[in-house]
């Protein structure tokens, strides 16, 4: 299977839990529950459109692609990052979340297209992807859990 994600440049990390592949899905799709709780808008359906806050950053996305138990795709249709000299780096990137399950465990792939090393947020946005996926999304999968960030704090500097 060719899967939109074979670019290996892309920021991507996996995670795994004994959930269903529903289970992981609506999950992810419950955006406030792991990444951020100033969060407006729909994130479950294709064509939905939702943005985050933190502090003065914003990213909206749109629903590109959602599959239950397979696979969503936002992207990123405006954004607002501060602290970069192109405050609009994120803007026509997509973030691309792969569910697969196997043996009673699910796995999620998320590949940031468009996050690549050459760009100014690599560093930063991967230690905050790395914080949301591999910690906050996880917890919320094995513990029911997440660690979103609060209603007006700052992700970044």
């Amino acid at each position: 299977m060719t899967t939109v994600t074979s670019q290996l440049k892309n920021y991507h990390s996996s995670i795994s839990a004994n959930v269903s592949a529903k289970e992981a899905f609506d999950k992810i799709c419950d955006v406030p529950a792991w990444w951020a709780l100033d969060f407006h808008g729909n994130s479950k359906k294709k064509n939905d459109v939702f943005s985050i806050h933190f502090g003065t950053t914003s990213v909206t996305f749109k629903i590109a692609d959602a599959v239950p138990e397979e696979i969503i795709v936002w992207k990123v249709i405006d954004s607002y990052l501060p602290w970069l000299n192109d405050k609009e780096e994120w803007t026509g990137t997509k973030i691309v979340f792969e569910i697969s399950s196997h043996n009673g465990k699910t796995k999620i792939d998320v590949t940031h297209v468009g996050l690549t090393p050459e760009v100014e947020c690599y560093e930063s946005c991967e230690q905050g992807w790395n914080h949301f996926i591999k910690e906050s999304l996880l917890k919320l999968l094995t513990e029911n859990k997440g660690m979103p960030v609060r209603k007006g704090r700052s992700e970044n500097k």
